[in-house]
Order: C-alpha cells, then sequence, then structure tokens
C-alpha cells in the first residue's frame, strides 16, 4: 500500500459493488444529547479507535451511538440528525460515529458542534437547544463522502513490530461497512484478523514479509471482499497510515 500521504492522488482502485439505492430512507423517531468538549469538537479516546481522526473527521461533526454501534461494526456509518423542536433547522447535522455512548434513551450522544449544528443559525435559538439536554429527533442513514480520501489503513499505535499487528479502517465512504478483515498468510491462505473493538482489528501473528489485506464489505442487502493493490510493507511502522487507492462510493 502506498504512505497515506498520497491519497489525494488521482489513482485510485474504484470499487464497483453493485449499486445501493440511495433512494433516502424513512426518517426514524429517536433522541438525542450532547457531551462535554472543551473544542466543541469530538473525542480522541472514542470507542471506535480512531484516536485523533475521531476527534476531527467531518469537521467535528461526530456522534456517539448506542444501538447503532452493532459491536463496532457502526463505526463510521453517516446519518443526517435533525431535531423537532421549534429551534431546530429542516437539514438538522450530517454527522460520523466514532464512538459508543448511552444516554436518557437516545440513539445519538453528538459533539458540541454536531448539537449546535441542529439548530437555527442564531446564537439565543441554539442556547435554547443547549438548554433542553435532550431533544427528540428524527434520523437516517445516509452516505459518507470524503472527497478526495480513499480508504486508509492506519497502523494502531499499540502494534509492536514484528509481532503484533493491530490496524483500523479510515474513510470507509458510501452506506457500508467494514464487517470482516483477513491476511495472506505464508501457508497459502486467508487468515481472519480479530475485531478488537470499535473499528480495531489484530492478530498476533503477522506475515514476516509483505501484509496482503482484504476486506469484508457489507451493506444491507449483501457483502463483497475488497482487496488493495498494493500489501502493507514488510516494515510497517506502529502509527503510520496507509493509502489502499481503494474508493467506497
Amino acid at each position: 500500500m502506498k504512505p497515506a500521504m498520497n491519497y489525494g492522488r488521482l489513482l485510485c482502485v474504484l470499487v464497483l459493488l453493485p449499486a445501493l439505492c440511495h433512494s433516502q430512507d424513512p426518517f426514524t423517531p429517536s433522541r438525542a444529547t450532547y457531551y462535554g468538549s472543551p473544542d466543541c469538537y469530538g473525542t480522541p479516546t472514542g470507542a471506535c479507535g480512531y484516536g485523533e481522526y475521531g476527534r476531527t473527521v467531518n469537521d467535528g461533526y461526530v456522534t456517539g451511538v448506542s444501538r447503532l454501534y452493532r459491536n463496532g461494526a457502526g463505526c463510521g456509518a453517516c446519518y443526517r440528525v435533525r431535531c423537532t423542536k421549534p429551534q431546530c433547522t429542516g437539514e438538522g447535522a450530517y454527522v460520523v460515529v466514532t464512538d459508543y455512548g448511552e444516554g436518557d434513551r437516545t440513539d445519538f450522544i453528538l459533539s458540541p458542534r454536531a448539537y449546535a449544528k441542529m439548530a437555527q443559525p442564531d446564537e439565543y435559538q441554539t442556547k435554547q437547544l443547549f438548554a433542553y439536554g435532550v431533544v427528540e429527533v428524527e434520523f437516517r442513514r445516509v452516505p459518507c463522502r470524503f472527497p478526495g480520501y480513499n480508504l486508509v489503513v492506519k497502523v494502531n499505535e499499540h502494534s509492536k513490530y514484528p509481532n503484533y499487528l493491530a490496524i483500523v479502517i479510515l474513510y470507509v465512504g458510501g452506506t457500508y461497512d467494514i464487517t470482516a478483515v483477513e491476511y495472506w498468510q505464508e501457508d497459502q491462505e486467508w487468515k481472519p484478523m480479530r475485531r478488537v473493538y470499535g473499528a480495531v482489528f489484530d492478530t498476533r501473528s503477522p506475515p514476516s514479509g509483505d501484509v496482503n489485506l482484504r476486506f469484508q464489505v457489507s451493506w444491507s442487502t449483501g457483502a463483497n471482499w475488497v482487496q488493495p493493490k498494493d500489501p502493507l510493507p514488510r516494515d510497517w511502522k506502529a502509527g503510520a497510515t496507509y493509502d489502499s487507492q481503494i474508493q467506497l462510493n
């Protein structure tokens, strides 16, 4: 795989999975609240394992979820969330799931930026919305869009070369979930990586050479395996990011 510094290049693998119907699912009623943040962005310690990406992706319009977390498979999913108070806009907030969180019968615990985005563009209306603490909302899943980014593989900082490899998948576009990851072992077979938590997958027996990976991409009616053109280099490094040259749309 190429170092992620190259993910802005036009050369990429456009994965043509079966066309999904984006005819807008109906909104589902629920409740939402927000969590404290010193800069109104997300948290780098979220349960999806994203680190700093989980704080700043989508310009900090992020959320923790409860039942939508789905044992980590829901990490990275995108939703349109709008509240129903007079202080709210019809558009609401477009958010990315980066954490797990349970509130007072809520599906969403939004970053302050995302919560404020649901309000009318008026300081008084925004303050009123925050004063409620918990609000009735409606939501639906929408395609994720990350212009200029391919799917990126990050080697988790807790990896220990060469005996322990953990990865996290970033910038998953469309309405797809990464439900499994496998690597090609020297004995000529695909081996599953374990989902540790959130979007983090690991193995305690990584190959000694280049690491060929493949990802199971799932959607509402099926699943497919996709494979990056290039492997992780044999000298992979903890904390490094690698461009898969795959785009999911």
